[in-house]
């Protein structure tokens, strides 16, 4: 089995790559014939703005342009797709939100169809959804944050793209209290990917 791990950070000495090396021994420990890819966007210079092209892709009046189609080749490739990264503005950072802007386009992750229906393209994709966090769960649920993540980047993207979530977790500093817990949680999450759903 394969994962490809999308990780979202501008420093390579984070917290949040430190998670993806957790996660991904956690891969191989389950099953040492297991594999995974890591796209690090900052790294691989991916340019996260919907500019005109994507637009006219969406529209279906030209072709996905080139550097998509290889995000989506390597998705295609992929068993589980994992989603890491730091919680800014209660959001996802804005080069991962790019990333899906750009890559899970229509025709590809869903299709618009004629009579205004949407048909779900990616149900045999699933995702798991790892994001650092320094606040604490009573502050993000007092709040509404924790409602909020899951109407937007679980329901409005992928189950709007019918990709079952598999994962959702927040490695929450308060709570873990030190980058050990939250690398032990990470290999954990790792430990999961392919495991059945009642056995994680």
């Amino acid at each position: 089995m394969h994962a490809l791990i999308v990780l979202s950070h501008p420093l390579g000495t984070s917290l949040t790559h430190s998670v993806v090396t957790a996660i991904s021994e956690g891969i191989t420990k389950a099953d040492p014939t297991n594999t995974f890819e890591i796209a690090d966007l900052t790294r691989e210079g991916f340019n996260p703005v919907f500019s005109a092209p994507d637009f006219d892709a969406f529209q279906k009046i030209s072709e996905v342009p080139p550097d998509i189609l290889a995000e989506q080749s390597r998705i295609g490739g992929a068993d589980a797709l994992v989603l890491v990264f730091p919680i800014y503005w209660w959001t996802m950072p804005a080069l991962l939100k790019g990333w899906i802007d750009r890559v899970f386009s229509n025709g590809w992750a869903y299709e618009e169809t004629a009579d205004g229906s949407t048909i779900k393209k990616l149900g045999h994709l699933p995702v798991h959804l790892v994001a650092l966090g320094a606040a604490g769960k009573g502050v993000y649920d007092r709040h509404g944050f924790t409602d909020a993540f899951n109407a937007q980047i679980v329901h409005g993207i992928f189950d709007y793209c019918g990709a079952p979530v598999v994962t959702c977790e927040m490695l929450l500093m308060p709570e873990l209290g030190e980058p050990k817990a939250c690398l032990d949680a990470a290999r954990h999450i790792g430990c999961g990917i392919f495991q059945p759903v009642y056995a994680q």
